[in-house]
């Protein structure tokens, strides 16, 4: 299949929410006036419902068994945590307010709200575009990428900087790779006191990995024929002497 001709630069709020929701590893869920973490218990529909599995003891299943027309208010929460350490690892936050009910031997709880908060803000995800928009291609497997990334291609890492504003790496201890989706990549730029964001985007979608591949090795071409950042240069002089 050839690239989409509707690509942006950066996802939309509602694939951005499925794309948490696909890969986060738990969830908080508030419900009946108790909290429970729940850790590798939940799946996603192809509509964004919500798939719980719960112990039989479980007050959630209780709830939803007892309650009027067994659709009891909740609230679940899911956290974005970058796979690189970096400060301040949580991405975004995603909140789903709804109701559950029981279906099949778990909890299908159906989303009523949807609110996505990320670093610039937060956003009201529409219902309609929350329950057809699909994740990233590169959700699932962004943690490995980003790793593998990180530990084993510092240089290249490095290399990206040149396609970075000097004023956005004044005062820079240390740059790494933050995020990657099919539109492109994130550096976090930290320094001693602050943090920030810069994004490198790809010049068409990376759809699965041997698109991303090439989507990298074009960002890098681009960044060898650019000059090294001054403020990248005085940082290794100074670490020299």
């Amino acid at each position: 299949m050839g690239d989409s001709h509707t690509w942006t630069a950066a996802p939309a709020a509602a694939e951005r929410a499925r794309s948490v929701l696909a890969a986060a590893w738990s969830c908080a869920v508030t419900a009946d006036g108790g909290r429970e973490e729940l850790v590798g218990a939940h799946s996603v529909a192809d509509d964004g419902r919500v798939l719980l599995r719960v112990p039989e003891d479980s007050a959630l299943l209780a709830a939803a068994i007892c309650a009027p027309r067994g659709e009891p208010s909740a609230v679940l929460e899911f956290a974005d945590v970058a796979p690189v350490p970096v400060r301040g690892r949580i991405r975004a936050r995603l909140w789903l307010a709804g109701w559950f009910a029981p279906e099949d031997g778990h909890l299908a709880f159906t989303p009523t709200r949807v609110v996505l908060r990320q670093s610039s803000g937060a956003v009201v995800v529409d219902l309609d575009e929350f329950a057809t928009a699909a994740p990233d291609p590169l959700a699932l497997a962004e943690a490995r990428l980003l790793t593998h990334l990180a530990d084993c291609h510092g240089d290249a890492v490095e290399r990206l900087t040149r396609l970075v504003d000097a004023d956005s790496l004044h005062g820079a201890v240390r740059v790494r790779p933050l995020a990657v989706d099919r539109h492109g990549l994130t550096l976090r730029i930290e320094r001693a006191r602050a943090h920030g964001d810069v994004r490198l985007p790809f010049h068409a979608p990376a759809d699965d990995i041997a698109r991303l591949t090439e989507r990298m090795h074009a960002l890098l071409a681009q960044a060898s024929a650019a000059s090294c950042p001054r403020a990248l240069q005085r940082q290794r002089t100074d670490g020299e002497g």
